[in-house]
């Protein structure tokens, strides 16, 4: 018996949409994260991009949970590379002023931290209200070629 390996021109990549309305929000990044791995998939391979692509909608009013005040108390720090160029937000901030961002580091933290990682990541669509112009893309299931693959990279 000889064992499978997964060949980018077997890949199959299908659209998903996710309603963040009224979920946990590391529930639904690791939703998200699992989808965009593919690891949903009977052929899943660590060192291939087998995921699918996400559409989460409504990210607007995600919910955030836990004890305390973690809106609050959680911090998301960037720098400028400048002299005291550190920028402290907190999530009940970014929530605020860009509610999108906050599902999408929380997604970005999950998958792997290298160049096939961000390839995963392009496939992330997030929208902070319920409309967004991937309805076409829904019905259709795409098939990647070698060609692709290698442009990605």
């Amino acid at each position: 018996m000889e064992t499978y390996a997964t060949k980018t021109a077997d890949i199959e990549r299908r659209w998903h949409v996710l309603d963040a309305s009224g979920k946990p929000l590391g529930r639904l990044c690791s939703q998200a994260a699992g989808l965009l791995m593919g690891k949903h998939k009977p052929q899943f391979s660590p060192q291939l991009d087998t995921g699918d692509f996400v559409v989460i909608i409504n990210a607007a009013n995600v919910l955030v949970t836990g004890p305390g005040r973690k809106g609050a108390a959680k911090t998301y720090y960037r720098h400028s590379t400048y002299p005291g160029g550190l920028k402290k937000t907190s999530l009940q901030e970014m929530l605020k002023s860009h509610p999108g961002r906050a599902i999408e580091l929380g997604i970005k933290g999950m998958l792997p931290h290298n160049n096939l990682g961000r390839a995963m990541f392009r496939k992330l669509k997030v929208y902070s209200g319920s409309e967004h112009p991937h309805q076409p893309q829904l019905s259709v299931k795409t098939k990647t070629t070698s060609t692709e693959t290698e442009a990605a990279k």
